[in-house]
Formats: structure tokens, sequence, C-alpha cells
């Protein structure tokens, strides 16, 4: 374990001196020189306060505001951020960062205590070396604030009344943890379905009240035009509907990518609802939020903060499981890092789905978050079928059966992908 761990560090410190070194990091992309979405919530919020429209044109530095009304009302606290401190935010973000992973780690079974918190604060760095977590936090995204919520929400007990509080608050938001409420339907969980879809009303509601104006504009015209985001040929947009354009030279089909993502979400659910029957919690709700990502109309690569649970996961099963789970881990946070590639012009990408457009490899490379996330699903799937099927719960009543006198006593969080939910009563 001490060995293991210190590889761990090794890895970490690895990633910190490249996200600073491979950029400088107060130039162009730098890690330091980003923010310009922070600013753009604040501008939101600024707008909300004052009166000004939102969805008329461009709010700030030529950029659109995409969110949804009641997102502006809750982005009014990051406008007591001093302006052009964007530190004070990423370190929030990089604090929401260990929290992601203290809550997987929790729904693999790890108890939340000093050991689990330092492990999860040793990895925090190499998570955030992965391009959707570096993206992230360089323009100052709120992709983490929506993943503390929906894992806060799919851990709750089956008892609980707030389940379905966090999907439908981050869903309020931004629209794309909507698709967590077809994962309660798919689970049969109507009560966490009906209070998600009752809390994003309720955010409906209350911006309609405070902005009836910009409220009609968007449920009524914007939230119908996504390409008002960018075209879907974007080599940013990494959904599935980016792919098929690229793969197209055009705009993607309408019929193609609904076809398309109509059978990834029935074969998606389908495995994620068999994953958590087979206790694996967390390849379930992860195996949901990459869908989310591909299915939806454009996807940029910073929503793809669903990787950090299967990092995760892997480092979970080096450490219980067998060591040939770190070629996971590295082959996972290679595959997905912040690599840099300077262009003939002197313009700077960062990421490897934006390498050079040349040769035969150059579809699977632009297109490579959906490959990845078909790789996912088609592995997630056969372990699935693989997983063995929980024991048949015994009669009401029925007496347990006696362990035998040499059985050891179970320790939380060592089993293979042992999972706690939560306390079953209600809070």
């Amino acid at each position: 374990m001490v060995g293991a761990l210190a590889g761990l560090t090794a890895l970490s410190v690895l990633s910190g001196c490249l996200v600073f070194l491979l950029l400088d990091p107060y130039g162009d992309y730098g890690i330091l020189n980003g923010g310009i979405d922070l600013d753009v919530y604040r501008e939101g919020a600024r707008r909300a306060i004052s009166g000004e429209a939102l969805y008329t044109g461009p709010v700030l530095a030529g950029l659109l505001y995409t969110y949804t009304p009641f997102s502006t009302l809750v982005f009014i606290p990051l406008g007591l951020l001093p302006t052009g401190d964007d530190l004070i935010w990423m370190t929030v973000n990089l604090v929401l960062l260990a929290v992601v992973i203290v809550q997987c780690l929790h729904l693999l079974g790890h108890r939340i205590g000093a050991t689990t918190i330092a492990l999860a604060v040793t990895l925090t760095p190499a998570a955030a070396f992965l391009e959707p977590v570096r993206t992230s936090l360089f323009y100052g995204q709120i992709n983490l604030a929506l993943m503390v919520l929906v894992l806060w929400d799919v851990s709750r007990g089956d008892k609980s009344r707030l389940r379905g509080i966090g999907v439908g608050l981050a869903a309020g938001i931004k629209l794309t943890p909507a698709y967590f409420l077809l994962y309660y339907l798919a689970q049969r969980r109507w009560r966490a379905a009906a209070t998600g879809v009752a809390t994003v009303a309720a955010t409906i509601a209350i911006a309609w009240i405070v902005l009836p104006s910009d409220s009609y504009r968007y449920w009524t015209d914007t939230f119908f035009n996504s390409g008002r985001i960018a075209d879907d040929q974007h080599a940013a947009n990494q959904s599935l509907r980016g792919t098929i354009a690229r793969l197209t030279g055009g705009d993607a089909p309408t019929v193609v990518w609904l076809l398309c993502a109509a059978v990834i979400v029935v074969v998606s659910m389908a495995v994620a609802v068999k994953l958590l029957r087979r206790g694996q919690a967390l390849a379930a709700v992860t195996l949901v939020g990459l869908s989310a990502a591909t299915v939806s109309p454009f996807s940029w690569s910073h929503h793809w903060v669903w990787f950090v649970p299967v990092l995760v996961m892997a480092l979970h099963y080096a450490l219980t499981a067998s060591p040939l789970w770190w070629f996971g881990v590295v082959g996972w946070w290679a595959l997905l890092g912040s690599w840099v590639y300077i262009r003939p012009d002197d313009s700077v990408a960062v990421g490897t789905y934006l390498l050079p457009a040349t040769g035969i490899w150059w579809h699977p490379v632009v297109n490579l978050y959906t490959v990845v996330y078909l790789l996912v699903l088609i592995g997630c799937a056969v372990w699935a079928l693989r997983l063995p099927a929980p024991a048949p719960a015994a009669p009401v009543g029925a007496a347990a059966p006696a362990a035998p006198a040499d059985a050891p006593e179970p320790q939380a969080g060592s089993g293979d992908g042992a999972v706690t939910t939560g306390s079953a009563d209600a809070d």
C-alpha cells in the first residue's frame, strides 16, 4: 500500500508540473490566464439584478448567455468575488474536485474519514490534469459543482425524501443534468423522479417571477436553438451530434442523430440499471453521466468531467483487487490528459482530440471522447453481464443463516465494488 500511494503521489506531482510547465501559466491558454466563463456568469447575474436582457445578444466578449434564467440568480454570489481574481473560484473548483473523488470513493464502499480524504486530496492533481477538468478550471466552469449535486443525490438512501432535489437543482441551472431524471425513471424510482421534476419546475417558477421577460424568451426560443452555441462541427463539440457532423462534413442530419441518440439512451440505461442492481452504483451513475454528454446536442469538452469517476474506479481496483489496474490508471490519465500542441500558426491546442487533422487516425482522434464513450459502454455491458446476480432477499421474519465460526469480520470498503449508498432512513 505504501508503494502504491507513493506512485500515486508521484503521478499527481507530475500532473501539477505538467499543468504549469507545458504552457506559460500566464500565456495563451495558460492555467492562470482564463476565467472567461466565470466572467460571463458574473455578467449574467449583474444583468439579472439590473434588468438588462440576457438572451438578445452577446453579454460579454462576444459570448452569448446559454444557461437558464434561474442560473443567474444562483450566480449572484459570484459577483461578490473580486473582479479578475479567478484564483478564488479555481480554488473552490479544486476543492469540489476533491469532494467529487470522496463521493466516488464512498460509492465504492470506502468510509468517509481521514484516510479516504487523504487519498482524494492525493488524487486531485492527477484528476485535474484530465483535459475536461483542466479546461473547466481554466474557464471557471461550474461542471464540478453540478457533479457534486448529482453524486450527492444518487447517494441518498432508498427511503430518502431528498432524493431528486440535487438533480433537480443541477438541471435548473444547466439543462444537461436533467438526463439523470431518466435514470430514476429507468430504476422505477418514481418519487425521486417526481421530486426532481418538481424541483426543476420550482426553479423555472422562481426565475419566471423574478425575470419574466428573460424566462419567456428562454423557454420559447433560446431553449430550442442549440445552434447559437457554436457549429455542430466545432472540434470542442465532443457529442454524438458533433461526431456525426464531422463524419458527414456538414450539419448532422437530425433524423440520423435522433435515431443514434435513442439507441444509446435505451442501451446505456439498461446497462446502468443492471450495473446498479449488481451493486456497482458508481459505475452506473458514471455511465449515465457520460451518456448525457454523448447524446446532448452540443457538449463542450469540459462537459466530460464524468471521466473523473473512471479514474477513481481504476485506482480503487488497483488498491483493492490487482496491481494490474495501475495500467488503467496511468493509461486513462495519459489518453485524456491536457497535452499541448502548438499549431504552425503558433496558436495553442490543449487536449488529445485537438491534435493535427492529418492521416488516417484523424477521425478517431478528433472524435476521441465519443470513441472512448462507446468503448466504455461496451465494457460496462460486458461487465454487467458477467457480474453475479444479487442473492435473493430472505423472507420477512426468517432467521439469518449462521456465519461459520472462522468467518472473518467484514471490513468496510475492502470488498470488490462494495457500495454504500447512504442511510435507508428518510432524511
